[in-house]
């Protein structure tokens, strides 16, 4: 999500990136993407590492704990002038208690989204947002929020969903890259699928995933083709690959702990373009990014409730019948899809990591930016 961002800070004469990686990006069980970041052509300064030795919510505390200790120890080393974070995952709130209470500038980008579905996003992001100094939202509702939130209205920039601009720049995967990692038949209908833990109901998830997943083997056994993605490495995840697996050898059926964005978006243009497909699941990627493509989504369960969303969703509990139907209006109602592919996309123009970058290299830093002020 930060690629743009990164990209845009890299080119620009006044700015230098160092990059810090932690969580997911370094655990093997979920993909191990710091090779993606690195395939992407970017440096990383220093790895944080964030032990999780088990798969619970006393476990992500202790993680919480070990990224402030080590990553205040890199930032104390490098001593940089501002530090960017992204969106509301405990590493990052971990990341801006350490750089606030050293008082490094904080900026931070996604604040201002409401996610109402029970996991622990929605504190994370609001309590990030009061400890940054500089917001970057990605629609102007959430820009709103952040003013409401007693934030001084010069701090806030509406600057769009950064991923928006690689889709604008149609730096994505082909068919033919895409055939060369999948073994994908474009004769076939596509379902990719991912669903997260909802991290205060860790001892559902369980549960909660095997309708998705019994939903997913009716349609494998109909012929459509199913991607499934392991979720995040929040609470509850290990669990939901664990029941993930059981699918692997089934017929129709793909399962890889990560597609990466490239990947990803390339599937999500071939899901409109090249045939019938539908993204399934209750990621914030399937609210945000599939839009930009006109590609239907299907939200399971309520991880997602509350976000800003475009008419290309379909909402659906978790129940096996009820998924079904909804994946057959995403594949087969053509009204419908015809109504995704003109949907509108809330999220911005495609321009965010280029603003964001040049309002990193001219906002002063000094004792007005770092010194707070409520104005609610």
């Amino acid at each position: 999500m930060q690629y743009p961002i990164i990209s845009a800070i890299a080119k620009h004469p006044r700015l230098e990136y160092y990059l810090f990686v932690s969580g997911a990006h370094l655990d093997e069980d979920f993909g191990c993407t710091k090779r993606e970041i690195e395939e992407d052509g970017f440096k990383v300064w220093e790895e944080i590492k964030a032990e999780t030795k088990a798969d619970d919510l006393f476990s992500t505390t202790q993680a919480v704990g070990h990224i402030i200790l080590n990553l205040s120890e890199a930032l104390n080393k490098l001593k940089p002038h501002l530090l960017v974070v992204y969106a509301d995952r405990f590493e990052g709130f971990a990341a801006v208690v350490a750089a606030s209470q050293m008082g490094i500038p904080v900026a931070h980008i996604e604040g201002g989204d409401v996610t109402q579905g029970g996991a622990l996003d929605d504190y994370v992001r609001h309590a990030m947002t009061k400890l940054a100094h500089l917001h970057f939202t990605t629609n102007k509702d959430a820009a709103q929020r952040i003013e409401k939130l007693g934030e001084e209205k010069w701090r806030i920039f509406n600057t769009g969903y950064p991923l928006i601009d690689l889709i604008k720049q149609k730096k994505f995967a082909t068919l033919q890259q895409i055939q060369q990692k999948l073994p994908l038949d474009m004769e076939k209908p596509l379902i990719i699928f991912t669903q997260h833990s909802i991290t205060t109901e860790v001892e559902d998830v369980a549960s909660q995933i095997r309708p998705s997943l019994e939903a997913l083997k009716y349609f494998s056994r109909k012929g459509i083709q199913v991607i499934i993605t392991y979720p995040n490495n929040d609470a509850g995840g290990r669990r939901i690959i664990k029941e993930v697996e059981k699918l692997r050898k089934l017929n129709n059926m793909i399962v890889v702990p990560h597609l990466g964005r490239y990947l990803y978006h390339g599937i999500l243009s071939l899901c409109v373009k090249e045939g019938l497909g539908v993204c399934v699941g209750n990621s914030s990627s399937g609210i945000k990014e599939t839009p930009a493509f006109g590609c239907p989504f299907v939200h399971i369960g309520s991880r997602q409730e509350g976000r800003l969303r475009s008419t290309n969703v379909i909402d659906t509990g978790y129940d096996k019948d009820q998924i079904i139907e909804a994946i057959e209006k995403g594949l087969f109602d053509r009204k419908f899809r015809e109504e995704c592919r003109k949907c509108k996309n809330p999220y911005g123009k495609g321009d965010a990591g280029k603003n964001i970058a040049e309002t990193l290299a001219t906002i002063p830093i000094d004792k007005n930016l770092i010194q707070k002020q409520m104005t609610y």
